[in-house]
């Protein structure tokens, strides 16, 4: 294996596999536990068929999207298999399939298109079904059924999903990706903002968002990745646009109860806060979101980048270290502008591309899957300017270890040229307002070899995280961006959600009382565990 010795400092790309927490054992089903398939509570052949009716024929018996590749599926296809493997990066392949998570740590591993054609293809850990769901009927409808039968509900839209919140054994998919409704409002009004403004739907992704505003005169802010959905976690709290949530100004919603809610500052305005960082899929079905938009205008792009290569000799790798440090360092003073953007393309490579429209700039840029086991922390500017050499040298100590570092550099404090905005309060980890770099680092991910990916993690856990936790400085409050985080972090409601956890469970507890709705790592999410099985119960 390649040990590289340059150092990969990119944008944070969400490319999280993650484990699962299993309790040892499994357990008997009982009141306690989510019904299960085979237990005498699951619903018959004709109370699914009758869902199936009342959501007008979109309840989807789950598949895996591996099945073409086993001899034992009734959908095996060699040619279909053939095409999926060609297409396993894009992801398309993915978002556009009503189960198939894009981190291959949670894809069913019994039903790989990786793994020997004539090994068995069962759902494993993939939700029993998928219900596309169109309408806000059609989401009460999936409601009543799961809490008549005590079933495990997900929430999925793309599949964008690192963490494994958007699957689940046994689990009913309550699959959003086709609400896709788009308007334009030119004149929209609010009590915090007035001008023009975007209605989208919970499916809609950022390269529709962003047509869609191009060809009225604007620009809307979505994620680097083009496919992702924009009104689930991007915004709801798994991303550092958290820290500018007055781009975010309404929210239509079914609670767990069944009832349309708003969400917004005037409206339900706790759950609006809630929303605005403490994290999607656990508080209600979001149905679509309000949002500001701006001018279309003409854009401007810079880069440079330099490398170090494999082999280069030991001076030239520390001088090429001087000029990263020289790099992160004097470029802190530039976050206040906006975020910087680094990485190691060329031996030494500075342009300056101007483009006719945002949209111009961003409309060819594709972002492929990564396959990785990744994990990472938020590294306060204090850190940086009080120890650069210490960062320098952690950056150096992993990349020998075979390992992708990145750093996307940013201030996500209230700028101080914004005066005429409104800012509102919102429930984002407040670590991220004293952030100057979200360090991310991944470590190759096998979809052959099982033991590796374990004995990775394992790595990941013991040896990698421990170094960046190093870097914190004392007495310090630190956190993870927890679409980005080693699954071995203990302390997850702390370092993902900072001192908003107990507040953002009392909302929980307020508008989703049974506890209906259930993420990994969500609010809420420690009151249950899953056995071996996957079956999920109360702790």
């Amino acid at each position: 294996m390649e040990r590289r010795s340059y150092a990969a400092l990119l944008f944070a790309v969400a490319i999280v596999p993650l484990a699962i927490w299993l309790r040892a054992g499994s357990q008997s089903p009982s009141s306690s536990c989510r019904c299960y398939p085979g237990d005498p509570c699951w619903p018959s052949v004709n109370e699914w068929k009758s869902l199936n009716v009342s959501l007008s024929g979109n309840l989807i018996s789950v598949h895996p999207i591996g099945s073409v590749c086993h001899t034992d599926s009734a959908s095996y296809d060699s040619e279909k298999c053939s095409d999926l493997l060609a297409r396993w990066p894009i992801p398309e392949t993915h978002s556009s399939h009503p189960s198939s998570p894009m981190a291959p740590w949670w894809s069913n591993g019994s039903c790989s298109p990786f793994a020997p054609a004539d090994s068995p293809c069962t759902i494993g850990p993939l939700a029993q079904y998928a219900a596309n769901v169109t309408s806000a009927a059609n989401v009460r409808e999936v409601l009543d059924f799961v809490k008549k039968h005590n079933i495990r509900l997900v929430i999925r839209n793309t599949g964008h999903d690192y963490l494994g919140r958007s699957t689940g054994a046994g689990a009913v998919n309550l699959w959003t990706h086709n609400l896709k409704s788009i308007k334009t409002i030119p004149s929209y009004a609010s009590s915090g903002y007035k001008g023009p403004a975007m209605r989208i739907g919970a499916g809609v992704q950022g390269f529709e968002a962003q047509n869609a505003a191009h060809e009225s005169g604007y620009v809307i802010v979505t994620g680097l990745c083009p496919d992702v959905g924009i009104a689930g976690g991007y915004t709801q709290g798994r991303s550092w646009l958290t820290g500018f949530t007055i781009w975010v100004v309404r929210r239509p919603m079914i609670t767990a109860g069944g009832e349309l809610k708003t969400a917004s500052p005037t409206q339900n305005a706790d759950l609006y806060w809630a929303l605005s960082g403490g994290g999607g899929g656990t508080y209600a079905v979001v149905l679509s979101m309000t949002v500001r938009v701006y001018p279309e205008e003409e854009t401007s792009v810079a880069s440079l980048s330099f490398t170090s290569g494999a082999g280069t000799d030991p001076e030239d790798v520390d001088h090429f270290w001087s000029v990263v440090k020289a790099f992160v360092v004097d470029t802190q003073s530039l976050l206040d502008a906006g975020d910087c953007k680094f990485s190691n393309r060329t031996l030494l490579e500075y342009k300056i591309n101007s483009f006719p429209s945002y949209h111009a700039a961003v409309a060819n840029q594709a972002v492929n899957l990564t396959d990785a086991h990744v994990g990472g922390r938020l590294i306060s500017r204090a850190s940086i300017q009080s120890q650069p050499d210490r960062f320098i040298s952690t950056a150096r100590d992993i990349i020998d270890l075979n390992t992708a570092f990145s750093g996307y550099h940013m201030n996500v404090s209230r700028p101080g040229n914004m005066e005429d905005q409104v800012f509102y309060s919102n429930a984002a980890n407040p670590v991220w307002q004293t952030t100057a770099s979200s360090v991310v680092i991944g470590i190759p991910y096998l979809h052959t070899d099982r033991q590796f990916n374990v004995d990775g993690q394992k790595l990941m856990a013991d040896v990698l995280i421990p170094k960046l936790d190093a870097l914190v400085l004392p007495g310090e409050v630190s956190g993870i961006y927890n679409n980005e985080a080693d699954f071995n972090t203990l302390d997850w409601q702390s370092e993902f959600y900072g001192g908003h956890y107990d507040q953002l469970q009392a909302i929980k507890d307020k508008y989703d009382p049974d506890q209906i709705f259930y993420g990994r790592t969500g609010v809420g999410s420690d009151r249950w565990v899953e056995n071996d099985d996957g079956r999920l119960c109360r702790i």
